[in-house]
């Protein structure tokens, strides 16, 4: 994720280069080490059938939750400190621009956020072009208590996705909803899923601040790519997007700028590459 906290650091960041870290070494995987804006320009205009992410929501400043029934830091790391409305929104934009131009025509992406960035992101979404597709509500049963006491707990966060936008039969996205369907027993499914936080399991080879659960991950890719599509997660994280995509037969492409979580999202993706994975 991004280690740039301010716009002058960003700038320089984005000069960085993203080298190779871990290839899968069957051309179906690899991960980067570096800024995602450098990977981003490296590939190929309209080379990417869909994009998962969960871009930093800029939540480091001083505040606090509850975890384990302690009152503990947000703080993140330098990467998710927030350098203001703008520049957060230009820096929401810039990458999302970079994103639509290796989508395919039919392409579609998924941004994971709470209420403090995914207001930014869906309106740089319609400022860049794409299509908004569905808002999908994340529900956690056991979220942490509100231990401030001055507003609800948060249960939940949300997904947007979003097709690149176009005319034409090249521009339709897919979307599997017989398959969809059938995994709601025969009903249409809503937009409001409930998934428990990542279990142990997936955190046997470490710990990310902000990993998602791989049921999670896996429905939206399940819902809107074919075996063989190559998904792109330019804040890569522990790997969680990339081992989904392995796990359903898809290939993965993503960076990490975090040396010590480009290492974890490394070791899961070997283990996920190899058939082993939680």
């Amino acid at each position: 994720m991004p280690s740039a906290s301010t716009p002058a650091r960003r700038k320089k960041a984005e000069r960085g280069k993203a080298a190779a870290f871990w290839d899968s070494g069957d051309g179906r995987a690899r991960l980067h080490h570096g800024e995602h804006l450098a990977l981003l320009e490296a590939l190929d205009e309209a080379s990417v059938d869909c994009v998962w992410t969960d871009p930093p929501y800029f939540l480091s400043n001083g505040g606090t939750t509850c975890h384990a029934g302690r009152r503990v830091s947000v703080a993140k790391g330098e990467w998710d400190a927030s350098a203001g409305v703008t520049a957060d929104h230009d820096f929401n934009r810039a990458w999302l621009e970079a994103c639509r131009r290796v989508l395919k025509p039919g392409g579609t992406l998924w941004v994971s956020g709470t209420h403090h960035v995914y207001f930014s992101v869906g309106m740089a979404l319609m400022e860049l072009g794409y299509r908004l597709l569905n808002d999908i509500v994340w529900e956690k049963p056991n979220p942490p208590p509100n231990l401030g006491c001055r507003c609800f707990t948060h249960a939940t966060e949300m997904l947007l996705w979003a097709a690149r936008g176009g005319k034409g039969p090249a521009a339709r996205h897919t979307f599997n909803y017989a398959e969809m369907k059938a995994e709601n027993d025969g009903r249409q499914m809503k937009n409001v899923w409930r998934f428990t936080a990542p279990g142990a399991a997936e955190k046997a080879h470490g710990k990310h601040p902000t990993q998602k659960p791989l049921a999670l991950i896996e429905r939206c890719l399940a819902a809107s790519t074919r075996p063989g599509d190559l998904v792109l997660d330019p804040f890569a994280g522990s790997g969680s997007t990339g081992v989904a995509a392995l796990r359903l037969g898809r290939r993965f492409v993503g960076s990490e700028i975090d040396p010590e979580y480009c290492s974890l999202a490394a070791r899961r993706l070997a283990e996920a590459a190899s058939g082993e994975s939680a």
